[in-house]
């Protein structure tokens, strides 16, 4: 069957969303946390917020700025592409934050096309928080030639796996983390949700977040490199390539890959069993202070 192609409306690219506004709690750190398998003691004490906790505020601004460019009659064909988070301070509580987002570029492809989007997310001061590149998977819809800009690059060499890693870290995914997951996020997707509505849409059944999957493996990142601390952690990038499913054991394998003055890069990949879930993970920290 050919792909069907579709127009996109290159109007849209560079066009920033509406600011949102986001008053951060310690209660609702720590509920993202807990719905996170999350074992480090600050965040669950909503102290500080772990890293992926930064998609909370940004929500409910990037589909909205990925379907100005893309139809919305589309919407149903949009799945998580990839998702690439540059730190500039961690979140906490009494953070009174804006965000805005703007599409940024688009790709067409046979198996389907891509939408790039850029969040900013700073205080209501000005202060520059994070950005983050979230880039939106239209499946089985072609947009015809490309325009704009690419998210920044994360892919790792191939060649990596056949190395031994320098950590690895398991983690269970609980039966009802899609439920805990959905309200702590602000996701209400419902093939998060729903059962009979994740196999209308192709899937086996519910599927966890794929930013939930990627929470664990911030913080498996964070236990094994960085004694914990989310302030060390300046960015984080996956591209995802399987969904989860409730009840599912995941395997995440870290190999170090460069050390520059200051700070150490991490390439890592999640799977279940033998099925990559997680690919071209990237995450790079900085070294302790000396003293």
């Amino acid at each position: 069957m050919t792909t069907p192609t579709v127009e996109f409306d290159t109007s849209g690219l560079g066009v920033w969303t509406d600011p949102e506004r986001f008053e951060v709690t310690a209660e609702r750190i720590a509920e993202y946390a807990a719905a996170t398998n999350d074992p480090i003691e600050r965040h669950l004490r909503g102290e500080i917020a772990p890293p992926v906790f930064a998609v909370v505020p940004a929500f409910t601004s990037m589909a909205p700025a990925a379907l100005s460019v893309a139809p919305v009659e589309l919407l149903m064909k949009l799945v998580h592409g990839e998702q690439d988070f540059h730190f500039h301070r961690p979140i906490r509580p009494g953070d009174a934050l804006v965000v805005r987002a703007k599409p940024v570029g688009f790709t067409g492809r046979e198996n389907g096309s891509t939408v790039v989007v850029y969040v900013e997310t700073r205080t209501d001061g000005g202060e520059l928080v994070n950005e983050q590149w979230m880039t939106a998977f239209f499946r089985k819809v072609d947009a015809g030639p490309g325009l704009g800009d690419q998210a920044p690059p994360h892919r790792f060499d191939e060649a990596l796996p056949a190395a031994d890693p320098s950590a690895v870290v398991t983690a269970h995914i609980d039966d009802d983390q899609t439920f805990r997951y959905s309200p702590a996020s602000g996701d209400p997707m419902p093939i998060h949700l729903d059962d009979e509505i994740a196999r209308m849409s192709g899937l086996p059944g519910i599927i966890n977040h794929g930013l939930c999957t990627m929470a664990f493996t911030s913080w498996a990142a964070l236990t094994e490199f960085a004694d914990g601390d989310v302030e060390r952690l300046k960015r984080l990038a996956v591209r995802f390539a399987k969904p989860v499913l409730p009840g599912q054991h995941i395997e995440t394998r870290f190999w170090r890959t460069t050390s520059e003055p200051g700070t150490s890069t991490y390439a890592y990949e999640t799977g279940v069993g033998d099925d990559l879930v997680i690919k071209d993970g990237l995450a790079v920290i900085a070294d302790r202070p000396a003293g």
